[in-house]
Formats: C-alpha cells, structure tokens, sequence
C-alpha cells in the first residue's frame, strides 16, 4: 500500500454525539473531556524544570540524568505507548488540538474539508459497522489475488499497491530528482519484508520476533481462509528471509550518491529479469514511464530472481497476508486487535492499544493533513509565533556562516561554496502559504476501508499527474499539526511546523537561554543537515554534485568517521550497540544544532554579561534547555527496534553523546578528566 505522508514519523467539545445506530462503542472508545488538554504546558518558571533534575549526578558522568533524572524515574510511560517524552507529550497535544478541530465541524456545509474531515473520523469511529462487515471489504481484491496464475499477473497486483492495500516486492513514489531538483522523477525502491528490518531475520537477538512472525503470518492466512495457512507462512519466512539477504543495509539506504541510479525502463527490465516491469507499471497508471531511479541498483537483479523462482502459489499466500496486514486497522476488532499485538505489542512491547479516537484522529491527520492543519492554525498557532521563529532562524543562519568562514580544516574555495548554500536556505515556519485542495477526495462516514482506498488513490494520482511539471517549491512535506521538522536537500530548506513551536521547545516567555538550547538547537539542526555526510552532498539550488575539493572531502570524512566511531561504542541495552554509521547524519546534525544554538545566544547577548538565574549560567541553561527537550524512557523492545532501524540515536545519547564533544560544556560544568563523559582535547570531535 503506497502510505500516506507523515515523516516521520507518528489529537475538544464536552462529548462526541454520534448518534446513530451501529456504532456499539466500548469506554476505550470515548474521548476524554479536552477543555484543559489544548494548552501547552510549561517548563517551570523560566522554561525549565528544576524539580526534574538529579543533582546527586554529576554533570559529567551523565548530564542527560543530572538533567533529567528525577523526572524520567517519576515518568510512567503510558499503556498505548512504547516510549514516552517530551516529543511524545507535544503529540499528545496535538492529537486533542486535532480532536478539537474535528469536533467543532458537527454540522459541516456539504462537500466542504470540514465535512470530509468528519465523514473519515465518524467511518473510523464506527466500530459496529465494522465489526458486521467482518473481511468482506478484502474480498474483492483476495478474489483478484486467488483469481492470479501467473507471476504477470501479480507483478500487476504489486504495481496497483502503489495506491490501494496490495503488497509488493518494490516501492515506487513520486519525488524531486537529487540531480534535476526542478523535476520529479519516479523512484524505486527495495521491499518485500514483513519485519521492520533485514537484521529481524539474519541476527539473533530478534529470533524471537522472528518465531512470533511466523505464528502472526499463520494467523493471518488462516483468518482470510487461506488454504494451507501454516506451511505457506513458512514458505514466505523462507522466502523473505532470502530476500533480506540480499537486501541493502540501512547505512547503504542513506547514501546518497550509492541511491541514485537513473535508468531506462528497458535497462531496469534488462538488469532485472524475473519480474514483469511493463505490468507492475502499467497497473501503477505510469505505463509510459521511460526513466526511473533505483534505489537499491545492485539488490534488485536479486530480489527479481527470488521473485521469478518462487512458485506462484507462495507468492499468492504473500500477497494474501500483506493485503489483510495493510487493512487489517481499518478491519473487524478481530484483524485489528491481531495487528496491534504483533506490530506493536510483539515487536515495540507496547501493552495496550490507543484509544480509538486517537488513532481516528492520526487516520485524519494522514489522510486530511492539509484541510486539518488550516482550522489547527488558526486557531492554535498565534501569528506573532511565526515572526519570533523567523527571527531565530536568523541568529542561527548568522551563527551557521560565522562558523563556517573560522573553520580550520576547510580551503576558502569550499567555504565559498559553502556559504553560497547558506545563503540560499529557505525556511518555512507554522503552515504552507497554498493549501491543498482536496475537493475530489470522496469520503463516506460508513465506508472506512473504501476511505482509506479512495485516500490513498488520491494521493498517488495527486504523485503522478505531476511527472511532468516542474516541482512545487511551495509544498510541504509534514503538515502543521506534526510535532517534528526537516531539512529537504533537493529544495535546500528547513521546515517547521506548527505542532513542534510550543513549550518545551519554543516558549516567548521563558529564558533566551532555554529557547537557544531547545528550539535553536532544533533549528540548528536542521540547518547542520545541509551540511552533514549527506547533506553536503548538495549544493544551494538542491542538486547532487560535488562541490568539495578533495582535500576537504577527505578531512570532513575523517572527522564524520571519528563522530561514528564514537557512538558505536555505546551500548543501551545488553547486545544492542548503536550503528555509528547509521545515525551519522542526525549525530553531525546534533553537534551542530547545539554549537550554533549556544553561539547563537552568545551573539543575542551582545557583549553584555549573561544574567545568573537559579545559580546557573546563561552556558549552562543552553545545555539545560537542549537536554530537556530530550527528556524520555523507552520499553526495551521500543529501545532495541529504534537502534537497529532508526538513523537517530536513542534521547539519552542525543544529550550525552553530543556535549562531551563540546569545550564550552567543560567550562560551564568544570568537567574533568575520570568522569564518564570526559574526552581529552584532542578526542573531541569538531566538525562545523
């Protein structure tokens, strides 16, 4: 199933109203009383929480705990969760803000966003209905799959997942060229496994997730009366297993230069036999398609070959099992509750299910971002927020080009470059400046399972009816109530939604200090991926081209390498080793973000002293602030499939793996050497 955006990732009336019949809705249903949840909380009185730090702890053995100790301990991680922190708090937010949003279109004019808005939640709401129609919504397309006899055949099923719930061995989207940013260019990528990553199926410490797999497969088939449920589900493990062989890793994925391999479609069918490409795109509606980028070049030849030896009838029961996993949420309670305990309790120990209208409000927000994210605005977001953001982002940038023109180990050739780039960022703050238009969605407040199909055909024609227009430098790739934000290398741009400009991040009324380290560490960040191992591969107008002279190329390497080297020796759970290469890029981006936040309140002090509140430094409060805003506990199974699948690194290292590289935390902590943390001079890593 081609999914709906929301990097990413993962909502207020006195009462509901449904009325109606059919809806049969148990307590787990009904949303809470929402007047106190639409207000953002703040952090103690000057923006941080005092009462939450372990003062027993020194700063330099672990200053994530002597920040945030008292409080993680006193932090209970909620049931329908598998961590809990401060992002986490901030989405909880958002999700009643939404919620609030979509109860106050009781009465919607026909035809209108708030209407389609209401329909969708009300569909998803309407557990009864659900429940009477059991798998009958599957049944038209498990009838295309039984009806299959050819691997043709089902190489077209693959291709129509592109925008209903089929599975498929390949992924293909629509997005900007990394090397002609103006244009859009069709992108495929690696698929096919059940599990969140290769290493789920070749190492051991996931054997058990792998057995729980094998049962959930089973289960499945047997659900949709597929026949010979057991031995087909160890026929795709087999199968799958094959294929996460010879499938890229993770750190591979995220390099740049390795994933943009341009071909023909004639070429890709040349390189890859087995698989029928003219049925996967004609099913996928882009029958003419004559260029597209392969991600994962050297896998596919190898995936295709799995492909076209698996005998037809395993890839049938394959097709059978992702098309009931893909709808299975949008299903009975018996599909429903089967999904939750395998991908979030099994493997993300989560205890409990979220509450209904939680995830009808996360349905809404993916599938309605934009029409939902309007009426958020307007009335969560106060219009003077936008102006202070623009006026941080632009102490950051200035902090950003200082740093950049003192480097010691760049020739003034890069630096020029490198500036240009800078000079070049755009910023978005809050909301897009045009809305999308989603008058021909059609949504139904009975059709749940139709809603989700109808939504994401929508959004894959909305994908390819742009191939051949020049690419929207206005759009968006988050929506305003996303509690997140990004750096886009093709559009070089950082992003800010909404959701994430509240406190502990961003808060007019707390100390300069705090924001600088929390929310100009954000922005610091994002502007840092422009130029981490990845980022720095494109230049100002977004293309993939190397701008380095070789000399700076290489020392840049080295010092990335060091940064590696460093996180790939901590550990968080027994067994479960961070891959320093992995999350190079957020770790870059991390270092940075805090350097240029702590410089960036340095530069707003305008050589006047910084005021001493609560005994702390104006230096130690950027570290408080940026700390804080990392404040979370994870469930180990959480914890373990974010280190294996996740570029960033576990909260606790996003504080202490970054302020060990920084001299200005040494001073303002007068860290010294036998403490855990400490670093000599010449470990620390400097990068920007």
């Amino acid at each position: 199933m081609n999914r709906l955006w929301l990097s990413a990732a993962a909502a207020c009336a006195l009462s509901i109203g449904f009325g109606g019949a059919g809806f049969a809705q148990g307590l787990e249903d009904q949303p809470p009383p929402v007047q106190d949840l639409t207000h953002a909380p703040r952090m103690g009185v000057w923006g941080f929480d005092l009462s939450g730090q372990d003062t027993a702890i020194k700063p330099g053995d672990d200053f994530f705990r002597y920040a945030n100790g008292k409080a993680v301990d006193k932090m209970t991680i909620p049931e329908d969760r598998s961590r809990f922190g401060v992002f986490d708090a901030l989405r909880e937010l958002s999700d009643s803000r939404s919620l609030a949003v979509i109860e106050g279109a009781q009465t919607p004019a026909a035809g209108s966003d708030e209407a389609r808005i209401r329909a969708l939640y009300l569909s998803f709401m309407n557990r009864g209905r659900l429940n009477s129609l059991g798998q009958a919504p599957l049944q038209p397309e498990l009838k295309a799959i039984k009806a299959a006899t050819t691997r043709s055949q089902l190489a077209g099923l693959m291709g129509k997942g592109a925008s209903s719930m089929y599975g498929s061995f390949f992924g293909v989207y629509v997005s900007d060229d990394a090397k002609d940013p103006l244009h859009y260019a069709v992108i495929l990528t690696q698929s096919g496994l059940g599990l969140p990553d290769r290493d789920y199926y070749l190492t051991d410490q996931f054997k058990d997730k792998k057995a729980a797999y094998l049962a959930y497969l089973t289960a499945t088939l047997k659900r949709v009366g597929w026949p010979s449920p057991a031995l087909r589900a160890k026929q795709i493990l087999a199968m799958e297993t094959e294929i996460a062989k010879v499938s890229w890793t993770r750190v591979d994925q995220r390099d740049d230069d390795k994933t943009y391999n341009p071909m023909t479609t004639a070429e890709l069918a040349a390189a890859a036999p087995g698989f029928d490409w003219p049925a996967f795109f004609t099913a996928a509606e882009i029958p003419n398609v004559k260029r597209v980028i392969v991600s994962e070049n050297t896998a596919f030849p190898k995936i295709a070959a799995i492909y076209g030896r698996t005998p037809v009838p395993v890839l049938k029961a394959w097709a059978a099992y992702n098309l009931a996993d893909n709808a299975s949420p949008y299903l009975n309670r018996a599909f429903d509750q089967a999904n939750f305990q395998f991908h979030s309790k099994t493997l993300s120990g989560v205890p409990e299910q979220r509450p209904r209208w939680k995830r009808a409000t996360s349905v809404v927000s993916n599938q309605l971002g934009e029409a939902l994210g309007r009426v958020y605005v307007e009335k969560y977001f106060p219009a003077d927020y936008k102006a202070q953001m623009l006026s941080l982002v632009g102490d950051l940038k200035v902090a950003l080009g200082e740093r950049i023109k003192k480097l010691d180990w760049m020739s003034d050739v890069t630096k020029t470059k490198a500036l240009e780039k800078l000079a070049k960022f755009n910023v978005k703050i809050a909301y897009p400046d045009k809305w999308r238009d989603y008058s021909k969605l059609v949504l139904k407040s009975g059709d749940l399972y139709g809603n989700m199909e109808r939504g994401s055909a929508f959004e894959w024609h909305y994908r390819i009816d742009r191939l051949n227009q020049p690419v929207d430098r206005r759009e968006w790739e988050m929506f305003p109530q996303t509690v997140n934000a990004y750096y886009s290398s093709t559009k070089n741009e950082i992003v800010f939604p909404a959701a994430i400009l509240q406190p502990p991040f961003f808060d007019p009324m707390a100390d300069p200090a705090i924001n600088y380290g929390a929310i100009g560490g954000v922005i610091g960040h994002e502007m840092t991926h422009g130029f981490d191992d990845q980022g720095r591969k494109s230049d100002g107008d977004g293309r993939l081209t190397d701008w380095w002279t070789k000399e700076d190329a290489e020392r840049f390497d080295a010092r990335a390498q060091a940064l590696a080297t460093q996180y790939s020796a901590f550990e968080p759970l027994p067994g479960a080793k961070v891959n320093g290469s992995l999350t190079l890029g957020e770790n870059i981006a991390d270092l940075g973000g805090l350097l240029l936040g702590l410089d960036a309140y340095h530069a707003s002090l305008k050589g006047q002293p910084a005021p001493v509140i609560d005994g702390l430094t104006g230096d130690q409060r950027v570290f408080l602030g940026w700390a804080q805003a990392w404040r979370s506990k994870f469930r180990d199974d959480a914890l373990r499939r974010q280190i294996a699948t996740d570029p960033h690194s576990p909260d606790m290292l996003r504080v202490n793996g970054v302020v060990h590289n920084v001299d200005a935390w040494y001073g303002a902590y007068v860290v010294k050497p036998g403490e855990k943390l400490y670093l000599a001079p010449d470990q620390r890593v400097k990068i920007w």
